[in-house]
Formats: structure tokens, C-alpha cells, sequence
């Protein structure tokens, strides 16, 4: 039996969602955020060493990192409904997706998140016009508009694609469902990317994710 050892409001969501769309049983353990770090609990630990999630186990497996899972688990239980042949410019595709979700559209989508925090920590009054001057200019001459590029890419491609591998879901689409979910409720998004907002409205339309998200719990991006 597959466990997902499952932090509320994370990545994790999508690891539900592909399960349920691949109809693999599971069980779920349910972790809960510090309220005030908002860092996962140090009993996940007892699970993989970093204490972060997605973790899942299936049997003495145990495996970290949501692109390992989603890998793990389209070519364990979906080969036929979650990946494209191997070899051709669609695999190729799958691949550069599953990858770009994690390694270029969250870091500067995180960059923005932690700017945006310094700018409401507590600090010291006359320590506060200098954070958030120094948040406002980076995010305004660096993460913004790195962040412009990566939304105005994705849009361009939905725009031309019903999911990110054409006219099927694929696990490329489980994968680059938390950031662009992210962007959508935080209003990073804007109002000129119609077709990303669709896309995550698609998403949400599943029966598959609504179920996953019926037994994940609490889920928050804004």
C-alpha cells in the first residue's frame, strides 16, 4: 500500500491528485505546518532525513522530491495514461516540463514570496523603510520580471495547447500544477494570461482532483 506522508497547504496536493487519477489505493498521514514558521514538523524526519514533503513509501520504497514521486509513480502504475511513448518529441516535452516546473518557475516565484514576507516581519521601526525599499526594488528589477518571461512562456504554450502535452493530461500537467495554481491565487497571474487561469480551472474541474482534494485537507496558496 502506497502511504503520502501529506503536509497541509504544499506541494504534496499533487501527488493526491495524480493518485487518484492513475486509481492506485492509498492511505494518507496527515502532517500539520507550525503555525507561526509555517515549516514542516520535525516527525517527518522519521521519514526521510530533509523532513520535507511529498514523501511517499510503497512497501520498503521510501521516495522524496515531488518530480521523483510523479516519476515513480506515471511509469510504476501509468504508463499508458500518464506518459507519452519514450523517444519522440513528446517525451521530450514530458521531460522538459517535468523538470522546468521545479528548477525555473519556483525559484523566482519563491524569491517574490520570502520578499513579500520581509516586508511584514517584525523588525525594529527605523529598520522597516530600508526592508521594504530593498523587497520593492528586487522584486521590481529582478524577480518581477523573471517572473513576466516564465508566465508569458507558459501562456503563449496554453494558448496552443489544451495540457502541456496537447489535447491529454499527462504527468507533466501534475507537476506544473502547484506553481501555476500558486500564481493564480496570489494574483501573480494577471488579467492578460487567460489561458493559464483556464488551465487551472480545468484542473480544479477533475473529478480526480477534487477527490484528492476532498482527503488532502486544507489547501491555501493565498
Amino acid at each position: 500500500m502506497i502511504t503520502v506522508h501529506h503536509l497541509n497547504n504544499s506541494r504534496s496536493q499533487r501527488i493526491l491528485w495524480l493518485l487518484e487519477e492513475l486509481g492506485v489505493p492509498y492511505e494518507i498521514q496527515h502532517y500539520e505546518r507550525d503555525a507561526k514558521s509555517m515549516l514542516a514538523p520535525d516527525s517527518l524526519k522519521k521519514i526521510h532525513p530533509l523532513g520535507k514533503s511529498p514523501v511517499i513509501t510503497d512497501g520498503d520504497l521510501v521516495i522524496a522530491e515531488s518530480g521523483a514521486i510523479i516519476e515513480y509513480l506515471a511509469h510504476t502504475y501509468g504508463k499508458d495514461t500518464m506518459l507519452p511513448k519514450s523517444g519522440g518529441q513528446a517525451w521530450l516535452d514530458y521531460t522538459y516540463w517535468l523538470h522546468y516546473a521545479e528548477g525555473s518557475l519556483m525559484p523566482p516565484l519563491l524569491m517574490r514570496l520570502v520578499f513579500e514576507k520581509v516586508k511584514t516581519s517584525p523588525m525594529p521601526f527605523f529598520v522597516k523603510p530600508v526592508a521594504r525599499g530593498i523587497a520593492n526594488k528586487t522584486n521590481e528589477v529582478f524577480i518581477g520580471p523573471m517572473i513576466k518571461t516564465h508566465l508569458d512562456f507558459i501562456e503563449s504554450h496554453l494558448a496552443k495547447n489544451t495540457w502541456f502535452l496537447g489535447d491529454n493530461l499527462s504527468a507533466a500537467d501534475i507537476q506544473m500544477s502547484f506553481p501555476l495554481e500558486a500564481s493564480v491565487a496570489r494574483g501573480i497571474t494577471g488579467k492578460n494570461r487567460p489561458s493559464i487561469v483556464t488551465w487551472v480551472k480545468r484542473v480544479h474541474a477533475r473529478p480526480a482532483y477534487q477527490n484528492a482534494l476532498e482527503k488532502g485537507g486544507e489547501y491555501d496558496f493565498a
